[in-house]
């Protein structure tokens, strides 16, 4: 599982910094979650290829989260993209988006498949054999979601010593690695057990960007082995977080302990402050694995 920042600084565009936006790869899967101004330029020096793409999350519509999309959509048109492409986001980005491509008659060579979200609980939107993508209901000033993205159990992986010495042909493998027990020449059964190792253990990563300080989210996210939750402000500045619905460091901090989460990504910071490296001190007076995100930051897990 990797990490791409491409984007985590709050609100407006800067020479060095940029709105959210992330890819997340996972079990072969290339996922863009929110789509901030200078997304596009940003997967350009990441050197993550378009055509990887398939599935974009975006988790409100606040202009620092999905302002590049409709630039990111003409780029893919450009590029002569044929294979469809699948939206998540909240109720009125078709319109938003879909508004836009018929002023400027330029519909798109590819599908474009909207799947609008407007459950205040959360909801599976995204399954296969290989991942399933739920929401994360978050408490900002609009409609928002946060997603969590969860790797199912993988095949079972073959001791090779074992399976040389039962002399098991090779035709039986697949059936070993789904967890069968395999019956050989002379009519033993040989028990799965043997012949294999359990499988890794299956990764999560949750992505919380905007909220306000919300201990509901936390049986959800329990024991996920990223967090990545916004901090636009710290403790010094608690009274604008109450009014803007965004969190501090602290409050990051405090739902990452009570969830049990394994790792701790920091972002969304507002560019009031001197340095993003206040904003670990504070959340480690209350959480211990504390990383902070960067524009162009790779987290390899």
């Amino acid at each position: 599982m990797k990490l791409h920042i491409l984007g985590c600084y709050a609100a407006t565009p800067r020479t060095l910094t940029n709105p959210t936006s992330q890819v997340l790869e996972i079990r072969n899967h290339v996922f863009l979650i929110d789509c901030g101004e200078g997304t596009q330029v940003q997967l350009r020096k990441t050197k993550i290829k378009f055509s990887r793409i398939n599935h974009i999350f975006i988790s409100h519509l606040h202009g620092d989260h999905f302002f590049g999309l409709p630039g990111l959509i003409s780029t893919f048109r450009l590029l002569g993209r044929v294979k469809e492409m699948h939206i998540y986001g909240p109720k009125g980005i078709k319109e938003a988006i879909t508004l836009l491509l018929k002023l400027g008659d330029s519909w798109t060579n590819f599908p474009l498949v909207f799947h609008e979200l407007v459950s205040k609980e959360s909801q599976l939107i995204y399954e296969d054999e290989k991942v399933t993508v739920e929401t994360i209901p978050l408490n900002h000033r609009v409609y928002t979601n946060g997603f969590l993205f969860k790797e199912k159990l993988g095949e079972r992986k073959l001791n090779i010593e074992a399976v040389g010495n039962y002399k098991i042909d090779k035709s039986s493998y697949q059936n070993i690695k789904n967890g069968r027990d395999i019956t050989i020449a002379n009519g033993k059964v040989i028990s799965n057990a043997e012949l294999t190792f359990d499988p890794p253990k299956p990764k999560s990563y949750a992505f919380c960007s905007d909220t306000a300080y919300k201990p509901g989210i936390i049986p959800q996210i329990k024991g996920t082995d990223v967090l990545y939750h916004e901090s636009t402000f710290l403790d010094s500045e608690k009274h604008l977080s109450a009014k803007t619905k965004h969190a501090t460091a602290k409050e990051a901090a405090t739902i990452a302990k009570e969830a049990k989460v394994g790792t701790l990504i920091l972002g969304h910071y507002s560019t009031r402050y001197k340095s993003i490296e206040l904003f670990k001190e504070e959340a480690q007076t209350i959480f211990e694995n504390v990383k902070l995100a960067d524009d162009g930051k790779e987290f390899d897990f």
